[in-house]
């Protein structure tokens, strides 16, 4: 017998938090320049579960380069005064949806463009990180990954021409993440 998922109450992990989507976000925290403004561009997507349930408590951050793969030096978003910081932070709605309003980074050094992408969510422990490459960018961290899992690290153009990226917690679908050098937070599906 099958109940249904809206039927079961929350058990204790997922009632104690930490509740990101509730504490972090803050007035403008999702746009890295003024919508409408020059070079403007939309990177959404949604965050998924194991089960392919959209996720309506994750809390999403970007980090990226200005358009000239110029990385910026300027720290701190929390007062946005309308210069570049290339740092971001998007609450999930109901949905599981997120929307950043950015420009479009270039390469640093002359490399692949990416958006270097963080998620919390119920149920980790740890922060996940991985890269949301823009399209036709590669590299050879993403070249030597099989062809399947370098999918879930592209970024592709919507039909209102927006960057769309999906996140996938655990599953078939799994977005690759990454571990970073004294960065011993756990993987999502360990």
């Amino acid at each position: 017998m099958t109940i249904p998922r809206e039927a079961l109450a929350p058990t204790p992990g997922q009632t104690i938090g930490p509740f990101f989507h509730d504490a972090l976000p803050y007035a403008g925290d999702s746009l890295l320049v003024p919508p409408g403004s020059a070079g403007a561009v939309r990177l959404h997507g949604t965050v998924y579960d194991g089960s392919g349930a959209p996720v309506p408590d994750a809390l999403v951050e970007i980090r990226q380069a200005d358009p000239a793969g110029r990385p910026p030096r300027r720290e701190g978003s929390l007062r946005r005064d309308g210069r570049f910081t290339g740092w971001g932070r998007a609450a999930t709605d109901a949905s599981g949806r997120y929307a950043f309003t950015t420009v479009v980074p270039g390469g640093v050094g002359g490399g692949a463009a990416f958006f270097a992408v963080v998620v919390f969510a119920r149920g980790l422990l740890d922060r996940l990180f991985t890269r949301a490459y823009l399209p036709g960018e590669s590299d050879t961290f993403l070249a030597s990954l099989p062809a399947a899992d370098a999918a879930t690290l592209r970024v592709v153009r919507d039909e209102e021409g927006d960057l769309r990226f999906d996140l996938h917690l655990q599953g078939d679908r799994e977005t690759v993440f990454l571990r970073y050098p004294r960065h011993d937070g756990p993987r999502s599906g360990q």
